[in-house]
């Protein structure tokens, strides 16, 4: 990346995190940073752009407050299905809103970084590294409960893929102790994991 893009992307990452400072509740703006901050530090662990993903951390839960039916309408601009469960619960589809919005008002034209942050909430087989990172960073970020020094030490002497899938799991096994479906994506993530 050279010096110019740096700065541009710095640029655009202050903007969006002004944005998401001003549209979400404090809280979600507390998590979003430690995901940014999460997704930069395992990015230079595997030897991706820091930046880039500090950038996806902080954009992808942008569209969080939006309400249901702004959520349906944005997310459906991306041309992929409604799933039955995102009509049902259009709070998901909140990661595929903010990649639509990225692309289509911010000019955010890496496949990378969009695919990372629509894909956020299920993960889906075949997803980047980016993508798999962020997936992480979002389920790992210090204010999560589970998270400790040994638990991220345990994750972080792992591959992209263990990690991933160790992460994918314990997230499976938490909706499943809740009552709550796993979503097929997230399944069919998990499956092409392992």
């Amino acid at each position: 990346m050279d010096a110019n893009n740096r700065i541009e992307l710095a640029d655009l990452t202050e903007r969006v995190r002004q944005l998401v400072m001003a549209s979400v509740s404090e809280e979600r703006y507390k998590h979003s940073v430690r995901v940014a901050q999460t997704c930069a530090s395992l990015c230079e662990r595997f030897g991706l752009n820091p930046q880039i993903g500090f950038f996806a951390g902080i954009a992808h839960d942008m569209c969080k407050s939006m309400d249901e039916k702004k959520l349906l309408e944005t997310a459906s601009r991306d041309g992929n299905q409604i799933l039955k469960i995102e009509k049902d619960r259009p709070a998901l589809l909140h990661g595929r809103a903010a990649a639509v919005l990225l692309k289509e008002e911010w000019g955010v034209d890496d496949p990378e970084i969009l695919e990372a942050v629509a894909n956020h909430t299920f993960g889906k087989a075949g997803m980047g590294d980016l993508a798999k990172l962020l997936y992480v960073a979002d389920k790992i970020e210090p204010g999560r409960e589970q998270v400790t020094e040994e638990y991220t030490a345990r994750l972080m002497a792992m591959t992209i893929n263990g990690m991933t899938a160790a992460v994918v799991g314990e997230s499976m096994e938490y909706l499943k102790g809740k009552g709550k479906k796993v979503a097929a994506e997230t399944q069919a993530f998990y499956d092409s994991l392992v």
